[in-house]
């Protein structure tokens, strides 16, 4: 069968065979063993739904297996043989163009190339899972392969509820993940549902098929980087030669070596699964291997004595590293951790002093040894990094709930008020004052005709707006305009690429959309092919997140998700291509609402038109959010956009006076 004919078998007619698992695949680990009998039962009766009764025996018997050795079933047999990756769009068998473009989106997503367990659907953090089983996505793409422009798909945390009747202005997808009753929102809550095959955990991209590889938080990263050089160094200082030390190169956090790089300064990244570390090397996203402390300090002290910009990766535990460069005095200017702290229990995160074989079979075998384990390096690693913070080292919470995990083993983290943690988050101390609350974001797209020639004239036109618009820009945001200016211009001489040919950065709604008409204009005049728009959910408006993104909101408000549910249904409605909505996302389950979307640009004046409309809301949603809760800079930002859209009226904060509060109570 053709590739196109697989896709629009769907589910086999016949039984496949059995396959067997592929030597050397990075596997995810096993989870937790949490069901009773009867709900493992029940886990095997939810999966054979799937398939003709006539298969049932056989199957069962498979799936019970899977369940007792990876703690999920996903359904391996089901996987198709034809390889996995963003093909150009013509070659995807489709009746609408736009449910083509999602089909490119999600093999773009479980990609090996780009994803991090791809046999298990998942594409980073440990657990981001794009669908739960194979048959799920062999559902799917049936589905997108066959629809109209006149139905909408409904999926449920990977499942594929059906199409509906709808319209051309309607969302051609609108996906939901890990959305539970709030009482059943917990880590434990997780594990269960999601082995009984209802709920699964999207992540943030993952989940909603608009991951780009690292290359999206290689720019956050970049940006966070320079930002925060820039708050520590003098103003004739650079960073080269000088240190930022952090942990993880998996899904997301494999992109922090080559962001440093581009930032000009010496990365140290600690990885304690030496496939994830070799992987980066290969793909060129860190120069330097070293799997032992004595050659890691020697590295290092060259690169400080030459001034080099240079990435290592340390296959080891970050652990053993701040505690060696505290004994050998090496300085130590930024330190973070982007290691999946979200699932600290299953694999997130590595205790030191056990081996990477050793701690998989705690996983497995005892998990309570294990989370003690955890628990107890996760206080080693917080005091290392007090002694570096005492000698003047800036340390920020990197959002992967570090901090949150570590006062929850008992760690010395908190402040002296004992509410609110002792370093910040970078967003409260970056991204949301610097960026978020005047309106910039992760801004992305894909060329999904897969031309590398296509991706250069979307460089090259983004660039070119975004130089027209920073003339006339405010003081203000001048700094955020030309670090993306320059981002652009670079972006693929550092090679940037990792499956599909996407692109990404920070821009605010002028510039957004102003980019978006020119790739339209583009495309109508057949100098480029179709273009995908999408964001990280890491924005503006799209998440809820008091630990992460809304971390800098201080008037209580932050752990509400009205912004997340209000962006996801306001883009529904003004032009999405698809729409998405997750529980969890990097800090965890039931941390965190967020929301995304997809667009699709044909060239079309319909096109322009959704793109005019959405585009300005999914930003200004999330300003008006910050500027209520009397961000300064937020406030700056919708009065200056209110002047110039006399249509949008936002409710303003009347700021108080802190004086008359003091003496009320």
């Amino acid at each position: 069968m053709t590739f196109q004919e697989q896709i629009l078998q769907g589910i086999p007619n016949a039984l496949p065979e059995k396959k067997a698992y592929p030597k050397g695949a990075n596997r995810a680990p096993k989870r937790k063993d949490i069901l009773s009998v009867e709900e493992k039962q029940l886990a095997i009766k939810n999966a054979l739904r799937y398939f003709p009764k006539s298969w049932h025996n056989e199957l069962a018997e498979e799936f019970a297996n899977e369940l007792k050795e990876f703690g999920r079933i996903y359904m391996y047999r089901f996987k198709p043989d034809y390889k996995i990756y963003a093909r150009p769009i013509s070659e995807y068998p489709a009746k609408s163009m736009q449910a083509a473009a999602i089909m490119v989106m999600i093999q773009n997503n479980l990609d090996p190339a780009v994803a991090q367990h791809p046999e298990e659907l998942i594409t980073y953090g440990g657990n981001g899972a794009v669908f739960q089983n194979w048959a799920q996505y062999l559902m799917v793409m049936q589905y997108l392969a066959t629809m109209t422009d006149e139905q909408t798909l409904h999926m449920y945390s990977g499942h594929p509820m059906g199409l509906f009747p709808s319209s051309k202005n309607a969302p051609r997808v609108v996906v939901t993940n890990g959305m539970m009753i709030s009482n059943y929102s917990k880590p434990d809550n997780w594990e269960k549902f999601n082995a009984l095959g209802v709920t699964q955990y999207g992540q943030m991209t993952a989940g909603s098929f608009m991951y780009i590889g690292p290359q999206g938080i290689v720019h956050g990263t970049t940006i966070t980087v320079m930002n925060a050089f820039r708050k520590i160094l003098n103003k004739n200082e650079n960073s080269n030669g000088k240190i930022f030390l952090t942990a993880g190169l998996g899904g997301m956090s494999g992109a922090q070596p080559k962001a440093g790089n581009i930032a000009g300064c010496i990365t140290i990244a600690a990885e304690v699964n030496p496939k994830a570390a070799t992987k980066r090397r290969e793909q060129g996203w860190v120069d330097v291997l070293v799997d032992n402390l004595n050659d890691l300090v020697t590295r290092v002290r060259k690169a400080q004595t030459e001034n080099e910009v240079v990435s290592i990766a340390y296959i080891g535990n970050v652990v053993e590293v701040w505690e060696r460069f505290y004994e050998d005095d090496i300085f130590i200017h930024l330190g973070s951790d982007q290691t999946s702290l979200h699932i600290p229990w299953t694999g997130g995160y590595y205790p030191v002093d056990v081996s990477y074989e050793e701690s998989n079979r705690l996983i497995r075998e005892e998990p309570e040894v294990f989370k003690q384990k955890v628990q107890e390096s996760l206080k080693r690693h917080a005091n290392a990094i007090n002694k570096h913070t005492d000698r003047g080292t800036y340390f920020f919470d990197y959002g992967n709930a570090f901090l949150l995990e570590a006062s929850r083993a008992g760690a010395d983290v908190m402040a002296e008020n004992g509410i609110d943690f002792k370093y910040p988050s970078y967003v409260q101390d970056i991204l949301g004052p610097m960026f978020f609350d005047y309106g910039f974001g992760p801004f992305r797209w894909v060329c999904v005709s897969g031309k590398s020639e296509d991706l250069d004239a979307t460089d090259s036109i983004a660039a070119d707006v975004l130089q027209e618009i920073m003339e006339n820009s405010p003081e203000e945001i001048q700094l955020q305009m030309q670090d993306n200016i320059t981002w652009i211009k670079d972006a693929k001489k550092n090679k940037m690429v990792v499956g599909s040919q996407a692109r990404i950065l920070y821009a605010d709604a002028e510039g957004r959309s102003k980019i978006a008409q020119a790739f339209n204009k583009a495309i109508a005049e057949g100098k480029i092919g179709p273009v995908v728009l999408g964001r990280d959910h890491h924005d503006v408006s799209g998440t809820d997140s008091p630990f992460r993104e809304t971390s800098n909101i201080y008037d209580g408000s932050k752990f509400t998700a009205d912004m997340a549910i209000h962006n996801v249904i306001g883009d529904s409605f003004r032009g999405a291509t698809w729409v998405s909505i997750h529980n969890g996302g990097g800090v965890g389950w039931g941390e965190v609402i967020n929301g995304g979307f997809g667009m699709v640009l044909d060239g079309t004046k319909e096109a322009e038109e959704r793109l005019k409309s959405m585009l300005f809301y999914d930003v200004n949603n999330g300003i008006a959010r910050r500027s209520w809760a009397r961000n300064d800079e937020a406030i700056f930002a919708i009065k200056r956009e209110m002047e110039r859209t006399p249509n949008l009226k936002v409710t303003l904060p009347n700021l108080v006076d802190d004086t008359i509060l003091n003496n009320l109570f």
